[in-house]
């Protein structure tokens, strides 16, 4: 071989490398700035103090009135995105129930055990018969809901049937805040509902304490700090059986849905084993 065929490899050698390095870095900065796109998509938009009409609300970004603000979350759902909500206990995720996909994404972002089951959500106490089998008074719901209790019921054959697929039972609540009433309202179908915060760590009392799911998110509502700092959650209680009641979580509002069940309506304590 002679010094130029030898020159010649070594130049193309060279060159090929620096050529690989370069798509290398474009490659790593294609990626990087992929990255940022996506936690770009996420849409936080601030609740401002509610006035007598419901909820008034402003994008961070932009001047928006409540109810551009509703119908952007509204869409967001609907394409099957999983959105963050204030609630009257502590910051929720929601999708639509009714979306097996959005399912699985809560779950996923949540790290959350698949044999955990996700409570739903609705806008109107009528709306529970449509999900679930009452065998209570009407007026029982009325006292409790909207408030922040979730009552267990069995389910109907409407609701999904990708949703807690391994139950019988769906837990269903109607959330004290004027905004969460509305978008189940608007969106016409329930949502599946649970804690805004990765599984098994402290649930969120304001939007920073869970920025780490931020770029999960479509739709980042928030709504100030909750003021309940507790951050116990709803009180969750059975009443699949008929007469009785069983607390399956006891929650921030115990003492007073215990004074409706007992005192008000004579239900009696559904002891495992009795």
């Amino acid at each position: 071989m002679t010094c130029f065929s030898i020159q010649l490899s070594v130049y193309r050698a060279v060159f090929s490398f620096f050529t690989f390095r370069g798509i290398q870095s474009l490659a790593a900065t294609h990626r990087h700035e992929t990255d940022m796109c996506k936690e770009l998509k996420t849409k936080v938009l601030r609740l401002l103090p509610q006035t007598f009409n419901g909820p008034s609300v402003q994008q961070h970004d932009s001047h928006a009135d409540g109810a551009d603000v509703l119908g952007q979350t509204v869409r967001a759902l609907q394409k099957g995105h999983v959105v963050a909500l204030p609630t009257d206990t502590i910051y929720g995720l929601a999708c639509l129930a009714q979306n097996s996909e959005a399912v699985c994404k809560i779950y996923d972002i949540k790290g959350r055990n698949a044999q955990k089951p996700l409570a739903i959500c609705v806008g109107e106490v009528q709306d529970i018969k449509k999900y679930c089998k009452v065998n209570v008074k009407e007026e029982l719901l009325e006292d409790l809901l909207p408030g922040p209790v979730t009552l267990v019921f069995e389910r109907t054959d409407l609701l999904n049937r990708d949703l807690n697929p391994f139950t019988s039972l769906v837990g269903i609540r109607i959330p004290d805040h004027p905004f969460m009433r509305r978008l189940c309202q608007m969106c016409g179908e329930p949502l599946a509902l649970t804690s805004a915060n990765i599984s098994s760590q402290t649930s969120t009392v304001a939007t920073h304490e869970f920025k780490e799911l931020w770029p999960k998110l479509a739709v980042v509502v928030d709504g100030g700090p909750i003021g309940d700092e507790s951050r116990l959650g709803s009180t969750v209680v059975d009443l699949s059986v008929l007469g009785k009641y069983r607390i399956i979580r006891p929650g921030c509002a115990l003492s007073s849905t215990l004074d409706v069940l007992q005192h008000k309506y004579r239900l009696s304590e559904d002891v495992p084993g009795e």
